[in-house]
């Protein structure tokens, strides 16, 4: 953690919990703040982003918050050296902006559709940290697995459940979210990239 207890991470987590339990108890809210492509044509453009601070229950919150607690602060560290202290913030934002647009460009003209949650901007604070860790043990489940092992699969698993298209988790959203932590983190460190892949070579076994 940074040395201020109270870093943006822990402030995007507080926003996220506070505007999610209120939406919880409030459906007029959620159908408010939710990604819902029609809304855009009202010009209700801020849904790219307060989409991303409602979620669709308990444990969908709880899996995003409990990730972006420990892997936030980290990449936060990087990021609050560039855009005056809010480099974080912009990327996280900017995270959830990208991971949601592919998905409206597919379903601009759906009524049906809808998304919400943080997970697009929290895979790009995961994936951003496994360009700086690729083999540190990340616990899923309880279980220890190498951060580069988990993203191979997390991506596999994603596009696999993507193309069934038979769940209501937005899969795209995870991977275009991934993708972008990826890029625009190498893109503010260009040399990020050769280290990811010196890292990536000293295997721990």
């Amino acid at each position: 953690m940074l040395d201020s207890a109270l870093n943006h991470t822990v402030i995007l987590i507080l926003i996220t919990v506070i505007v999610s339990f209120i939406a919880f108890q409030n459906q007029n809210i959620m159908n408010r703040l939710i990604f819902w492509p029609p809304a855009m044509q009202r010009g209700q453009f801020d849904r790219f982003i307060t989409h991303g601070f409602v979620h669709a229950d308990g444990t969908h919150l709880l899996f995003n918050m409990i990730t972006l607690f420990f892997f936030g602060s980290i990449i936060e560290a990087f990021y609050r050296q560039y855009f005056y202290d809010l480099g974080f913030v912009l990327f996280y934002l900017g995270g959830l902006i990208a991971a949601i647009i592919p998905s409206y460009l597919q379903h601009k003209n759906d009524a049906r559709w809808a998304s919400l949650g943080a997970s697009g901007a929290v895979s790009a604070v995961l994936f951003a940290y496994i360009l700086f860790e690729p083999w540190k043990l990340i616990f899923v489940f309880f279980i220890p697995v190498p951060a580069i092992i988990f993203a191979v699969l997390y991506v596999a698993y994603s596009i696999w459940s993507g193309k069934r298209g038979n769940s209501n988790v937005n899969h795209s959203a995870h991977l275009w979210g991934a993708a972008y932590g990826v890029i625009m983190t190498i893109i503010i460190e260009p040399r990020l990239l050769p280290h990811f892949f010196n890292k990536l070579l000293q295997m721990p076994f």
